[in-house]
């Protein structure tokens, strides 16, 4: 099994017995906020990389040859991490039964997604695998309530009528998720994913108000499964109240948090956003004494994608490809990053998304989130080009190509940590400003 991080010994991720027999490590990290610098691990450079599991366009999804152009992508941008997101199917907010195939059987996607693990760990990548539901009518996963009655809600998205799922109804999609977790914590096992979220934005169960003891036990059955790190995917704006906070090894954030209340924000004004979200970071992680990371974070290409960044593309009516706009994407970018990348609890993140086939542009429209190809594939690729503050001090240069403690081929040219002035000298629009190092 393929584990690929620098773990010092003391905390290796995968434990053995005398008999050889794999056993999970009594404490992955140390229990502080900052237990991955702790740990000495480098910062997760990741990106999302989302399926492509079609019968209309066969041939080019996980473990393709197409998803290996995708990683080698992945790869030039910089990143160090990739995420693959392989979905199961639920009918709609109101069922309880998870149904393991999506688009294809469960066993080709499994053996798909397998090769895609590999083949990321053949290009020096290591992998977080994020089991999705799918829900076929529509509506949002966090909204899951079995066999409840439909809500009312109000224009704003607001509640007339908040519907409720009973406790046996709760206990019942439970049941169903669980087969559905470990079926891909499997997965992950078998082919040696660093790092497992075992779930997804699932507010009606995982925050305090409905968490029961099948939610706790989930964490347990997962670990007795897969013997790598384990996280949870939460939503920005319910992560206070997810009670399996205690049960994870990394904090993980949807972090679609909005930097500014409307639109016409500049960049100053961004970045004041990103300060607010590190703060929300740094908060949550010393509450937990566990680092964070962003198991996602991204913004569309469109007018003031920082306002309400959780828009689904699809949803939004009455844009056009000529109102795309890349410079406002790339100064979300700009603003949250400035925020995070001198905080020493985190961790890193996951740029959502691009897909699995890469010359692909029908999985979504021009104002959609993928980077690469516009302005804020330029600030995501200085980002990681960079040296988080979890990674602790580097030297001011490094010859090009020639990485200081880095991969190979990295050039760490940004070492001033602290104070903001990485981020702010980082993340400066381009062009850039001079350099502050000597011809």
């Amino acid at each position: 099994m393929r584990r690929g991080f620098a773990l010092l010994v003391t905390i290796a991720l995968v434990a053995h017995d005398a008999s050889g027999t794999q056993t999970p490590p009594p404490s992955p990290l140390p229990a502080t906020a900052t237990a991955w610098r702790d740990a000495g691990l480098p910062a997760i450079r990741g990106l999302t990389i989302g399926p492509i599991e079609n019968a209309l366009h066969p041939g080019v999804g996980y473990g393709t040859p197409a998803c290996g152009r995708a990683l080698d992508r992945a790869v030039a941008l910089g990143a160090t991490w990739v995420a693959f997101t392989p979905f199961g199917r639920m009918w709609s907010t109101r069922t309880a039964q998870v149904d393991l195939t999506f688009e294809a059987p469960f066993e080709d996607n499994r053996a798909a997604v397998g090769r895609a693990i590999e083949q990321a760990h053949a290009r020096g990548l290591r992998v977080m695998l994020v089991p999705h539901l799918w829900l076929e009518a529509g509506g949002w996963r966090g909204e899951i309530e079995p066999w409840a009655p439909p809500d009312v809600k109000k224009s704003d998205g607001g509640y007339v009528l908040r519907a409720r799922a009973s406790s046996a109804s709760i206990a019942e999609f439970a049941s169903s998720y669980r087969a559905f977790a470990l079926a891909w914590a499997d997965v992950a096992e078998a082919h040696g994913a660093e790092l497992f979220s075992a779930g997804v934005e699932l507010r009606s169960w995982f925050t305090s108000a409905r968490a029961n003891a099948q939610l706790h036990e989930l964490f347990a059955d997962v670990r007795a499964h897969y013997h790598g790190l384990v996280t949870y995917s939460a939503n920005w704006d319910d992560v206070d109240d997810v009670v399996a906070l205690r049960e994870l090894d990394v904090i993980g954030i949807n972090a679609f948090y909005p930097l500014a209340d409307a639109p016409g924000a500049t960049l100053d004004q961004l970045r004041e956003g990103g300060a607010r979200v590190a703060a929300k970071v740094r908060a949550l992680a010393e509450a937990w004494q566990k680092p964070v990371i962003f198991t996602e974070v991204g913004y569309t290409t469109r007018p003031d994608p920082a306002v309400r960044p959780w828009e689904w593309p699809d949803d939004m009516k009455g844009l056009s490809p000529s109102e795309a706009n890349e410079e406002a994407q790339a100064d979300a970018y700009r603003g949250v990053l400035a925020g995070v990348l001198d905080e020493p609890s985190f961790a890193g993140l996951f740029v959502w998304r691009q897909f699995a086939d890469p010359d692909d542009v029908s999985q979504e429209a021009a104002w959609g989130f993928p980077i690469v190809g516009k302005r804020a594939e330029l600030v995501v690729r200085d980002a990681f080009a960079t040296r988080f503050a979890v990674e602790g001090w580097a030297p001011p240069w490094t010859a090009l190509g020639e990485a200081a403690e880095g991969a190979p081929g990295v050039s760490w040219s940004y070492a001033r940590i602290g104070s903001g002035a990485l981020a702010r000298t980082l993340l400066e629009p381009y062009p850039p400003a001079p350099s502050p190092f000597s011809p």
